[in-house]
Order: C-alpha cells, then sequence, then structure tokens
C-alpha cells in the first residue's frame, strides 16, 4: 500500500545506504562557481518571450555527472529523468522541468 511519504521514506533509504551525489552536495558549495560561469556565458537577451534558461549553476552540476558517470548528452537526460539521486544533485523535483540532449549539449558548443 503506498503512503504519503514513500518518496521522502525512499530518498532518507538512499541517504543512509551513502548517496555520492549527495555527500558531494555537502562538500562543494556549487554557488562559487556562479560567478566564474556569468563571467563566461553569454546569454541573448531576447524580447520574444519563450521558456526562460535553465538555471547556469544546474547545468554546470548536469556537465559533472555526465563526466562521473560518463554519461552522453541523451543519456544525461534521461538519467536526470530516471534517477531521484540525480534530480535530488541538481536541486529539481519531480514535477520541474529537466533540460532535454540538446539543451544539454549546448552548454557545451563554441558560439
Amino acid at each position: 500500500m503506498r503512503s504519503f511519504f514513500d518518496e521522502e521514506n525512499r530518498m532518507a533509504k538512499i541517504s543512509k545506504i551513502g548517496d555520492p551525489l549527495e555527500i558531494l552536495n555537502s562538500i562543494i558549495n556549487w554557488e562559487m562557481f556562479r560567478v566564474i560561469l556569468k563571467k563566461h556565458i553569454v546569454r541573448k537577451e531576447s524580447n520574444k518571450g519563450g521558456r526562460p534558461p535553465f538555471d547556469m549553476v544546474m547545468m554546470f552540476k548536469i556537465l559533472v555527472l555526465e563526466r562521473l558517470y560518463n554519461l552522453s548528452d541523451d543519456q544525461a537526460e534521461f538519467q536526470i529523468n530516471d534517477h531521484r539521486s540525480f534530480m535530488r544533485f541538481l536541486g529539481l523535483e519531480s514535477y520541474d522541468t529537466v533540460p532535454d540532449a540538446k539543451t544539454i549539449g549546448s552548454i557545451t558548443q563554441k558560439n
């Protein structure tokens, strides 16, 4: 039988087992990278509307996931959607939009 706390209990169990991504989040202040990222990432201003850009620190953390787990952009998209621990690492909830593979790939392309 399902309970209201199933998700919370599952994440607590993952933490107890020893989630390496949770440990990484506890020892690295990811916000310290924001200043560097802002300096080097140029975002085009648009008055046309549309979806706001994804947070640059979160996108940087996706690159870290790709490197740690040897993931392609397509696999990163899939694994983020599939793994609760990846979502927690990125600060995403189950209702949040996950960047697609094309968006993930665009952060490493040179303009």
